[in-house]
């Protein structure tokens, strides 16, 4: 015979575990793990900053760049953005302004030629008034990165799920397109590589893009060099325009790939890693770093 308290405790449990995807949560550490289930309970609902189990949690009202509904979030988004949040709140930053965004703008540019150069960008932004973290994202979230504002400051998120140094200059780029306009809303992006078509999408994300798009390359620059040598493209003449534009070669093989001038599968040897050189120096939470749970 099933008593009723376990009955109870079973259908609480139940209840905890449909607010998220609370066991990779336990296991990334985000949550401290309890065999009780009132302290169980009571660290999921703080860390969704909510009071009961018949609270739906809530972000911020957004727009989104994901594969699925924009209309709605998943429940394993939502969480990886609760966590973004959490620890951008452990970030200091100056107060922003947009001139200081304009000033980073010109510094990041001078960036783009070494991969390891990377590892000033966390310094840039906190100067700028930006707080930016790292967050592995969960299992099927498909978030590339998330902008968002805590305490009147602007937050970059981003997940690195692409380690690529194209991916990771578009993405970051594409979320301060979003600050520079000083969207109140929070911002997603998923699968670069297969997002919908951009009839789909809100024009907010596509301002975004563009605002990526033309501060990572100067597009009539670009153009110009296309047309000398389409489609005869090689890895010397890829090079060269890198060389012209002072830029990495992997920023130049991202630029012909979104454009359709290349295939994915093109030039991948360009298109080195970086994770290791910002995780270094951002706040990061994944790929075996674990961050304090009380953070």
């Amino acid at each position: 015979r099933v008593r009723r308290d376990d009955t109870d405790g079973v259908s609480r449990r139940a209840k905890i575990y449909s607010l998220g995807p609370v066991r990779e949560m336990l296991r990334r550490g985000w949550i401290e793990s309890s065999s009780n289930v009132d302290v169980l309970e009571k660290r999921v609902l703080d860390f969704f900053e909510i009071s009961s189990l018949d609270e739906e949690p809530r972000f911020l009202a957004h727009a989104a760049r994901k594969s699925s509904s924009y209309a709605s979030i998943t429940p394993a988004q939502r969480a990886w953005l609760f966590r973004a949040r959490k620890l951008a709140r452990a970030v200091h930053a100056a107060p922003f302004s947009t001139d200081k965004l304009d000033k980073a703008l010109t510094q990041l540019r001078l960036l783009l030629h070494v991969p390891q150069e990377i590892r000033h960008v966390p310094r840039i932004l906190s100067e700028a008034g930006i707080r930016f973290v790292l967050v592995e994202a969960l299992a099927g979230t498909r978030v590339d990165g998330a902008c968002f504002w805590v305490d009147d400051l602007p937050v970059v998120a981003m997940s690195m799920r692409f380690d690529r140094i194209d991916t990771f200059w578009f993405v970051l780029l594409h979320e301060l397109g979003h600050v520079s306009k000083k969207d109140g809303a929070l911002t997603l992006d998923t699968d670069l590589e297969r997002a919908e078509s951009d009839s789909a999408r809100p024009e907010s994300e596509l301002m975004a893009d563009r605002f990526a798009t033309e501060h990572l390359v100067p597009q009539e620059q670009l153009d110009n060099l296309i047309a000398r040598i389409r489609p005869l493209y090689s890895a010397r003449k890829i090079d060269a325009i890198a060389q012209s534009l002072h830029v990495h070669p992997g920023i130049v093989v991202g630029q012909l790939q979104r454009r359709g001038e290349v295939a994915w599968s093109s030039f991948r040897n360009k298109l080195v890693p970086v994770r290791k050189w910002i995780a270094e120096v951002a706040l990061t939470d994944g790929w075996g770093a674990t961050v304090p749970t009380q953070l």
